[in-house]
């Protein structure tokens, strides 16, 4: 749950760091993890697990295929194979051998894909991968996890490790704001109520829950009540939570650092238009690619930090109130 002092001493994190936490971790409690990487060990977080457990780390070069087809038969020879890269090789480059050989075949490799989104800043349009939610949640059988921050990412990671799904797991690059409470009951399939109100949902995923429970402290100065609702977990979505706040609100708001169509907003859409239609706000990277800037600067200019969400958020209610 929150964190009780997310507002008023603010802490960073990185999603990454955290991720190679729970790698560590996980391959503490089951000697059959091993992790493989596509020349990133380091950039990825799993250079801890590979100065501790050499003999469980693949260095694969660059060959983004063949990582995650020595990830599935790893898999199929009992072990729990870690597959990272950045998102836009993986799943960017190589969907077609994680549909085949990993989802068809139903092996429970953990595809991770780093530096996501807009916050990779400099790298540009290339390194920031803004479509993996689409291409990945499409795929039959597969788990995918987008985890607010450092401490969700550490539980997350051991978690899947004690799944049998193919599972994909999306990280940014920069910092964050670390705002799940370390007791935190966290689940695969778990979404959270962070904040009560009553006036609208606003749903977030990632670290774009951050910036939404942000915008819900500005709004309160207006007068509105703003539930925030944080979903790690993007399919299977936590579908009596969410629609037990939408049931409350009567509207929806989605974040998401990445595109809006096919995304995680179109995962909300589908599922309210089928259970309780109602207007639904997506925000979004709306068929754009990335480029070149700090990360601030691009965060802004795409209108996805609080302070360029709230005026939109507001605009909507007051439509629909």
């Amino acid at each position: 749950m929150l964190r009780a002092d997310f507002y008023t001493q603010p802490r960073v994190g990185e999603v990454r760091a955290g991720f190679g936490q729970g790698l560590v971790r996980a391959a503490q409690a089951n000697s059959q993890v091993v992790a493989l990487c596509a020349d990133l060990t380091t950039s990825v977080g799993m250079g801890q697990f590979r100065d501790q457990f050499p003999g469980r780390f693949v260095q694969v070069g660059v060959a983004e295929q063949n990582l995650v087809t020595l990830a599935a038969g790893f898999a199929q020879a009992g072990k729990i194979p870690f597959a990272a890269s950045y998102a836009a090789f993986s799943p960017g480059r190589n969907w077609e051998q994680i549909r085949t050989t990993i989802c068809l075949n139903n092996q429970p490799v953990k595809v991770i894909g780093s530096h996501v989104g807009l916050n990779i800043g400099p790298d540009g349009a290339t390194h920031q991968m803004l479509e993996d939610i689409a291409l990945m949640r499409v795929l039959p059988g597969m788990v995918v996890l987008a985890p607010g921050d450092e401490t969700e990412a550490a539980a997350l990671t051991q978690l899947m490790a004690a799944s049998n799904q193919p599972s994909y797991m999306r990280m940014p690059r920069q910092a964050s704001r670390v705002f799940m409470a370390d007791n935190t009951d966290f689940a695969i399939g778990r979404a959270y109520i962070l904040r009560p109100g009553t006036d609208a949902s606003l749903i977030g995923t990632g670290t774009m829950t951050a910036e939404l429970l942000l915008v819900a402290e500005q709004l309160a100065e207006q007068g509105l009540s703003l539930e925030v609702v944080h979903v790690p977990t993007i399919k299977p979505l936590d579908t009596a939570t969410i629609l037990g706040s939408l049931r409350k609100t009567g509207l929806a708001i989605t974040a998401e650092e990445a595109q809006v169509a096919g995304g995680f907003g179109s995962a909300i859409s589908e599922l309210t238009s089928q259970h309780m239609p109602m207007p639904v706000l997506r925000l979004g990277v709306e068929d754009r690619f990335g480029q070149s800037g700090s990360a601030q600067e691009l965060l802004q200019a795409y209108g996805l930090t609080a302070q360029a969400m709230a005026p939109r958020i507001q605009q909507f209610i007051g439509a629909h109130v």
